[in-house]
């Protein structure tokens, strides 16, 4: 008989462990994922989605960019945007392809790409942008992005005759403009280099030529690549402000939560001191589905190794970080991976781009649509008290929806590592006006709707014992808001 040393037992022990957890492991969109704690909940069924024309408003978009560059096929994107939920598109006017020959317009794909959303209930929203070779004197290519045509009079000149013609054109069907797209760098600001008092010059030339044409038009400025903080102190010292009634910016990070709080906080402050009526747009952010240095995937953060399962989880905590802190608009970028673009894919799309099937974060971006359009407003006084754990770094985010409540948590971890499902305990409050009489646990990536066996209710609140803490939104709620 050999002999069975102590190494070998912890080695054999060990192996036996790893199998069987491995067992225990879930397949398909979850297949990825460590094991962890299964909190045995049992399916109730699924949040209904609800289509775009059903709901009245929203604060949530989609990005319907790269039209004016023929990057994707509309036609079979509608069918799926009316089943989404959002109420917001945001669009590129494409200069260069309205005007191919001097002083004539041409908006008949503008006008099929705004009539067709409307027709499903999405508001296109108008990102006023880029040049055209036929006025930019440094004869870029036939595309002109980022070329600005503000630094000698004929483009100039040309560009406010373009807006002018555009904004009489679509008066009455797109009220909200933003002028221009990442003036803050390079890639879209030619041919000198970015710098504030160029980028307000250009607005305080183009924003009064859009409200002659439509006066009641909500002009939203900025479009800033990041939070960049100095650019945009520049650009409210140089007049921004007096000319416009949003600003957006497009926070792109792998971790969504990432220095985000702070850096919001800063920009409000700074946006109140120069005019505190305006209100801030989250006007384009997205994740890939497929990333790095082996794959033919491009766009920002496609160095890192994404994969459709990260991409989902990811897009959960974007638009509920954006809801938890009050930002009026959020827009996902994109409808559809982007084939061809700079000469390969930018997988940020809800639909793949080679055949228009939806991806695991269209699921989780339609139960969301279907749960927090405008009658679901935030909820500041439902501060979760955890039960059990001294320190957890949880993200929680309080709503209520027709007089019913909803808690959403989740754990802020890096999706580019492993994360294992772990158990907490947690007392709910419920206050008037967010009651959860039936309380159910959702999952948005899946659609699901769980039963919550282990709840006790207490003088104004609930406490959920084991509850599944994972690195995407999960949301205890009131039975009533999956229905309503």
């Amino acid at each position: 008989m050999s002999r069975v040393t102590r190494r070998r037992m912890i080695q054999g022990s060990l192996a036996a462990t790893a199998a069987a957890a491995a067992a225990l492991r879930p397949t398909g969109l979850f297949a990825d994922e460590p094991a962890g704690f299964d909190a045995g909940l049992t399916p109730l069924g699924k949040v209904k989605p609800v289509p775009s024309a059903d709901i009245e408003t929203s604060p949530l978009g989609v990005g319907f960019e790269v039209l004016d560059r023929r990057r994707f096929d509309p036609e079979k994107a509608y069918p799926h945007l009316a089943e989404l939920g959002v109420k917001w598109a945001r669009c590129q006017t494409g200069w260069n392809r309205c005007e191919t020959t001097p002083g004539e317009y041409d908006f008949t794909w503008l006008d099929g790409v705004v009539d067709s959303l409307l027709q499903i209930g999405i508001r296109p929203w108008f990102n006023l942008g880029y040049g055209n070779k036929l006025y930019t004197p440094e004869k870029p290519d036939d595309t002109s992005v980022g070329w600005a045509p503000i630094f000698e009079e004929k483009p100039k000149a040309a560009w406010l005759r373009f807006v002018g013609k555009l904004a009489e054109h679509f008066a009455d069907r797109v009220g909200h403009w933003e002028i221009w797209n990442e003036p803050n760098i390079s890639g879209f600001w030619k041919p000198r280099k970015p710098n504030p008092a160029d980028y307000v010059a250009m607005v305080e030339a183009t924003a009064p030529v859009i409200r002659r044409a439509i006066p009641d038009v909500v002009l939203i400025g900025g479009a800033f690549a990041g939070i960049p903080m100095d650019y945009i102190r520049g650009c409210l010292e140089a007049g921004l402000a007096k000319h416009v009634d949003r600003i957006s910016y497009h926070p792109y990070r792998p971790v969504p939560e990432s220095r985000y709080d702070a850096e919001l906080a800063a920009l409000r402050k700074l946006v109140a001191e120069h005019n505190p009526k305006i209100k801030l747009w989250q006007g384009e952010n997205g994740c890939p589905s497929v990333g790095g240095p082996e794959t033919d995937s491009v766009g920002a953060m496609s160095n890192l190794p994404w994969n459709e399962t990260a991409q989902a989880k990811w897009l959960t905590r974007r638009i509920l970080t954006d809801l938890r802190l009050g930002i009026e608009h959020t827009s996902y970028f994109h409808t559809v991976d982007l084939v061809g673009y700079r000469g390969k894919t930018n997988y940020k799309g809800l639909l793949r781009g080679k055949d228009y099937t939806r991806k695991p974060s269209f699921n989780a971006y339609q139960c969301l649509c279907a749960l927090f359009d405008s009658r679901t407003k935030c909820r500041s006084d439902m501060v979760v008290e955890l039960i059990g754990v001294e320190k957890v770094h949880l993200q929680e985010a309080g709503f209520a929806r027709n007089g019913r409540g909803m808690l959403a948590y989740w754990y802020p971890a890096n999706l580019l590592e492993p994360w294992a499902t772990r158990p907490l305990s947690m007392k709910i409050p419920t206050p008037d006006g967010a009651a959860i009489g039936e309380p159910v646990l959702i999952d948005p990536l899946t659609q699901q709707v769980f039963k919550l066996p282990r709840v006790k209710k207490t003088d104004g609140g609930l406490i959920c014992e084991q509850l599944p803490l994972k690195d995407y939104v999960m949301i205890v709620a009131d039975a009533a808001v999956t229905r309503s």
